[in-house]
């Protein structure tokens, strides 16, 4: 059972029974997504004061929207300022840049830089650049509040998106709770305590939709285990 909880162009979160074990091969299977991402530079001229090297990393790390490509195709983008803020959006070919404002280096007035770089699909296994997003999970806390509890105003600053007061100290959002019992042993009346129930979360860093993410994490989940249920046979 699924419950979703929240959900942006860039974030998914919702609460689900299923075991840990399997939350965490989903995790972990992440990795295993083809992402496209630049992986070679050709610097022609840098009249910057950055290094070489600096600048490929740093473009490098552009996230791109994600496309299927064929086995080994590589896509090229080029990039020709003179002067000023050097950003990603200058990047053109036939790929997307994701945050077009993601700076890259300033160049001075007569400074120039040319470049070309080459994207390709890989896995996060491989590296970071290749991962999509950001995806965990914790359990999901019952909270429950006495009269005794009641009266602490405080946690509302302490804790703005855990706790509420209406008259009395309540519950905002239990999925926001990342506390442990021994974090609230000075006040009183309050207990937490873990369900096994999970509260899955899923931040995209834009080359694919979160709810994508999750989904494509499942697929190469499963091709693993149809893979090794065939070398079993």
């Amino acid at each position: 059972m699924i419950k979703q909880i929240e959900k942006t162009d860039e974030k998914l979160i919702f609460s689900t029974d299923m075991n840990y074990s399997l939350a965490n091969a989903i995790r972990r299977t992440v990795n295993e997504i083809p992402v496209l991402a630049i992986e070679e530079v050709d610097i022609y001229k840098n009249d910057s004061a950055l290094y070489d090297q600096i600048i490929s990393h740093r473009i490098g790390l552009i996230p791109l929207k994600n496309q299927k490509l064929k086995d080994g195709q590589i896509i090229e983008l080029k990039l020709r300022v003179t002067g000023g803020d050097v950003l990603a959006k200058e990047l053109k070919g036939h790929a997307e840049v994701v945050y077009g404002d993601i700076p890259i280096v300033l160049l001075e007035k007569e400074q120039e830089i040319e470049l070309v770089a080459r994207a390709r699909l890989g896995k996060g296994k491989e590296h970071a650049k290749f991962i999509p997003g950001l995806v965990y999970y914790r359990n999901l806390h019952k909270i429950e509040i006495s009269k005794d509890g009641e009266k602490h105003k405080e946690l509302v600053e302490l804790y703005p998106k855990l706790f509420e007061f209406d008259g009395k100290l309540k519950v905002k959002n239990a999925w926001e709770c990342d506390l442990e019992q021994d974090d609230l042993k000075d006040f009183k009346g309050i207990t937490i305590d873990p369900t096994n129930e999970l509260v899955f979360y899923i931040e995209s860093w834009g080359q694919l939709n979160p709810k994508d993410i999750f989904i494509e994490s499942i697929k190469e989940l499963n091709d693993q285990l149809s893979e090794v249920s065939k070398a079993l046979k």
